[in-house]
Parts: structure tokens; sequence; C-alpha cells
């Protein structure tokens, strides 16, 4: 005996789906769904900033622990490093080639240690910003944070191992007769002010490094020109006397130049607001407003890219 068994087609009939026929960005849309690693909204970004505000500090201060750790001096390295430089430029442009014009010796050395010391920080910054994205990779793709976290905090680092190298500052100006007053309290704005613009240049130059990392290479050379233009070693209304108005103008406004020289207002007592380019302090607020805000849009715009490629 045999059975035939006849499959007939089952036709299942029923309601369309309510998602046929939708893309792809209108089912993200009707489910609630991001791509992930999407930029933020910029208030959206700086609140997930505030919220990593312990590790920025942390992550800072885990750095200025590091980067002297292999030294047998260790965190006196970041003194003497600014210092052994002040001496060098002191030998060549204040003994050889005597830059030191205009200005008494009790001047002239806190004038040179400050500059030094003063645009070390602005340089630092932007050396590590420039790594900060680049030289942190594995970081980025591991974790998910505002990749801003990196050169705000490595901006932060520089102003803690700066406040340290104040105290030399301090026995230094104290040391050639400047000692401390009312206009010592101008320190904390100029800081202030600095930091801020040394933050937005390495916000700057973080999303430039991630993106073209050789460029960590060429900053050394643009950073030195910086320094020789900006009246480190030399005061540059005395120094350009003989030059075009303009030329002169031009170098007093840079910002590094401006912070230099109030800081040198605020401590030396030879140094007097006749040094001082006009509206100093307006220019000061001016850069470090420009550059923070800018330079943190500028970062956010491209914050989805990083550690990507």
């Amino acid at each position: 005996m045999s059975e035939t068994t006849h499959d007939d087609p089952v036709t299942l009939s029923g309601a369309a789906s309510p998602d046929e026929g939708l893309t792809a960005a209108e089912l993200a849309a009707r489910y609630g769904l991001s791509v992930s690693g999407a930029r933020p909204g910029l208030g959206e970004y700086v609140r997930q900033l505030w919220g990593r505000r312990h590790f920025i500090l942390a992550f800072s201060q885990a750095k200025l622990t590091a980067q002297y750790s292999q030294a047998k001096l260790g965190q006196l390295w970041q003194v003497a490093t600014p210092l052994l430089n002040a001496a060098v430029y002191f030998f060549i442009f204040g003994v050889i080639l005597k830059a030191d014009r205009g200005m008494a010796r009790e001047v002239y050395i806190p004038f040179l240690v400050t500059g030094v010391f003063v645009f070390t920080f602005t340089q630092s910054s932007v050396m590590a910003g420039v790594r900060a994205i680049s030289g942190n990779l594995g970081l980025v793709r591991a974790l998910h944070f505002p990749r801003a976290s990196l050169p705000v905090s490595f901006s932060l680092q520089q102003l803690q191992q700066l406040l340290f190298s104040m105290i030399v500052l301090f026995l230094v100006a104290a040391g050639f007769g400047s000692y401390p007053d009312l206009s010592w309290l101008l320190i904390v704005p100029v800081l202030a002010l600095q930091f801020l613009f040394n933050t937005g240049l390495a916000l700057i130059m973080a999303r430039a490094g991630a993106k073209t990392p050789d460029l960590a290479q060429l900053m050394p050379f643009v950073m030195r020109t910086w320094m020789y233009a900006s009246g480190v070693m030399f005061s540059i209304p005395v120094m350009l006397a003989d030059k075009p108005d303009w030329v002169t103008t031009a170098l007093q406004w840079n910002p590094a130049a401006i912070y230099m020289d109030l800081m040198r207002f605020a401590l030396i007592d030879g140094y007097g607001s006749s040094n001082l380019p006009p509206h100093v302090w307006a220019a000061a607020v001016g850069w470090a407003v420009l550059f923070a805000a800018g330079g943190f849009v500028y970062f956010w715009k491209a914050e989805e890219r990083y550690g990507r490629g």
C-alpha cells in the first residue's frame, strides 16, 4: 500500500509590517537609534567634558609624575630644565650679544628667566597638543569619552609644571630686588588667560596632529621661530627701535609676547607699564577668548573622526 502526500503551497496573509519601505535613517529615527561614536551637540559635548573633569585632572597628574620617573632627579627637572635654558640664553644673548641693552642687570636676569618660563608653558602645551590624539590612539579607540579631554588634560599638566617652576621664578625675582607686593596678584589672571589661550591652541593642534602626525616633526622649528619673534631674550621696542613701527607693533601684539610682558610687569619692579603695548589687558583677554572658544569648536567638529582610518 502506498501513500501519496501532496504538499500544497500555503500562502500566509496578514497585515504589512509597519517598517516596510522605510530607509535605514527613517528606521533609526523611528526607534530612537543613533550612530555609534557620532558627534554630540555642542552643549551636550560640554556637559560630557565637565562630567570627565576628575579623569582630566587625574590623567594630567599621572602624566606629570611619569614624565620624569626614569630620571634620578625626578621632578626637579621640571625646574632645572627651564633654568638651564635661561642660563644658556643669558650667556649667548646677555653676555655675548648684549641683548640686555637698555636694562640693568637686576632687571634683565628676571626678565629673561620670566620669558623662558612663560614661553615654555605655551611651547610645551602646543607640543603636547600635537600628539594628544595621534600619540594616544589605543586609548581613543578603546574607550568612549569626549576626545577634548586629552588636549585639555595635557594643557593642565603644563600648567601644573609651570606652578612648580614659579617658586624658582619668585626666588630669582626677589634675589634681584623685586620683592612681593600687590602687583604680584596680577599673576593669577595672567596665568588664567594664558592657560585658556594655550588650551585653545592645543585643541587646534590636536585636530591637526590627528590628521597629519608628521606635524609633530615640524612644530619644533615653528616654535623656535615664534620664540625668537616674541622677545623672550630681549626687549622688542628697544631691539627694534630702528625698524618700522609696524614691525614692533606686530611683534608686541602677538599673544606669546603679551603674556610674557604682563608677567614681567607683575613680577619685576623695574619693568613698568611703559614697556607694554596699549590696551594690553584687552588684547590678553581677546586672544584667550578667541583661541579657547574657536579652538574648542574647531576640535569638536571633528570629534567623530578621531581614531578612525
